[in-house]
Parts: C-alpha cells; sequence; structure tokens
C-alpha cells in the first residue's frame, strides 16, 4: 500500500485524522479490548470510520458480517483490497446508512474528535445499534500532556506531538488545534445524556509506543511497562485515549 508522506503530515490528515496503515502491538492490544466487550453472538459488527480497513480485517474472523464506513474514498478503495468481504460505504458519521438496530457491535477508533457535529454522530451509533448491541469507542483524552495531532500556528499546520496544549483555557486551546477534540470524562459521558444506553465499562489508556520500540526497543519496552501498569492506578486519567464501552438498553 502506497500513501503519499504529504498525506499522512497534511492538512487533510491533520482534519480527519489517519487510519492505522499497519498492525503492531499498540493495535493487537485494542483489539483485544474491542473483543473482551464485544457482545456474543457477534453477527453484525460496524467499524465507523473504518480507513483502510485494518481493525475490519482483524475483526473479521470473530462475526459473520463485516461493515465500514469511510468518508474518504481513497481510504475505501484499499479497505476493499484488504478485506473483500467486507460491506464498504461512503457516508459520514453524522448519517450512518443502515437501519434502525441494525448492528450487535460499533467501533469508532479515534474517529468521534474529527467529525463535524459528535453528539450527531452518537445518535446515529445509538440508533444502528440492536438492544443489547454495544458501541466502543477510543477517544483522545484531554487530560494526556500532548496534543498528538498536530497544531496550527499563525494559519500554519505543524504535524507531531505538541505539550500541554490540552491543558490550555477552551479558547486558547482551540485556536491552536481547531481541527481535533479532546474529551475529559464528563465530556465524553455528556454525549449520551438521554440515549438509552448504559455504561458498561469506562477507563483511560496509555499508548503502545511501536515507533519508540522499533527504533530504540530497550526505552519502549520500558515505557510500555511503566505506564501499562499506571493503568492500574488513579495516574490512568492521564492516558492518551479514553476507552468507552456502552451497551444500548
Amino acid at each position: 500500500m502506497e500513501i503519499e508522506v504529504s498525506d499522512l503530515h497534511g492538512e487533510r490528515a491533520a482534519l480527519r485524522g489517519n487510519p492505522s496503515f499497519v498492525w503492531r502491538a499498540g493495535q493487537e492490544r485494542r483489539l483485544s479490548m474491542i473483543l473482551r466487550w464485544a457482545p456474543s453472538p457477534l453477527k453484525r459488527a460496524l467499524v465507523n470510520g473504518c480507513g483502510v480497513g485494518m481493525y475490519m480485517k482483524a475483526l473479521q474472523p470473530n462475526v459473520n458480517e463485516i461493515y465500514g464506513i469511510d468518508i474518504e474514498g481513497e481510504h475505501l478503495i484499499h479497505a476493499a483490497r484488504n478485506v473483500p468481504d467486507a460491506h464498504l460505504q461512503l457516508a459520514r458519521g453524522e448519517q450512518l446508512p443502515y437501519p434502525d438496530n441494525y448492528f450487535d457491535l460499533t467501533l469508532s477508533h479515534e474517529v468521534l474528535e474529527h467529525v463535524q457535529d459528535d453528539t450527531l454522530a452518537v445518535d446515529e451509533i445509538v440508533r444502528t445499534l440492536r438492544p443489547g448491541g454495544r458501541a466502543v469507542l477510543f477517544v483522545p483524552n484531554r487530560l494526556y500532556p500532548f496534543e498528538t495531532h498536530g497544531h496550527y500556528w499563525d494559519g500554519v499546520y505543524h504535524f507531531g506531538n505538541t505539550p500541554l496544549i490540552n491543558y490550555l483555557p477552551d479558547p486558547l486551546r482551540n485556536r491552536l488545534a481547531p481541527h481535533v477534540r479532546a474529551y475529559t470524562h464528563g465530556d465524553l459521558l455528556r454525549l449520551f445524556v438521554g440515549q438509552p444506553v448504559c455504561v458498561v465499562h469506562h477507563t483511560q489508556i496509555f499508548p503502545g509506543y511501536d515507533n519508540i520500540v522499533h527504533r530504540r526497543p530497550g526505552l519502549g519496552k520500558w515505557l510500555r511497562r511503566v505506564t501499562y501498569a499506571l493503568e492500574q492506578s488513579p495516574l490512568a486519567v492521564f492516558g492518551l485515549s479514553h476507552v468507552l464501552v456502552v451497551e444500548k438498553c
């Protein structure tokens, strides 16, 4: 699969994020979390913002039918090659092209922060879940010390991890990172107020450090051990991402 560097680091990536292009330990760990909280039996699953299909491919052995939507047609072309049997559609998260009560599982992996209307996107996730179905969401944590989606300065986008932006008051934070949201615990739960769901699980997790492990294995594995241990402590609130599992009543 050929992806231009300009696509990875450019403004389109800033606005819509980059999907998972490779499968490494960090993705494998998240997959285990998804499968742990998925309902059983698992007949239909939707990857909401499927990118090039890496999570669809990983989930496919565990589900009868796998579906995916994405706003980028180029990504869906790659997804069709990676997961030939998947049901794919070009669509927005705020307007899912599926009937009510359709899916057993919906995965929204680091997508909600990029949609235009996250409240409407959550409405659609809940609408299309069957009663007893579950949604598993990963979204950026406002308390993580780095903004991983880069920032804007004088109208110019700068790719990379930027420290402490998320700790600024909203008006300042949103001037530097207008292209992406980050959620507090309360922010995320408020999106589901009034919805016919109950919270099954909510925590924060630290990154997999796959790039660091690749370049400096000793350091990367040490970071994993330390921060994964922190997930079992009150310091988990500073993790990279929220993991939220809700079940439709």
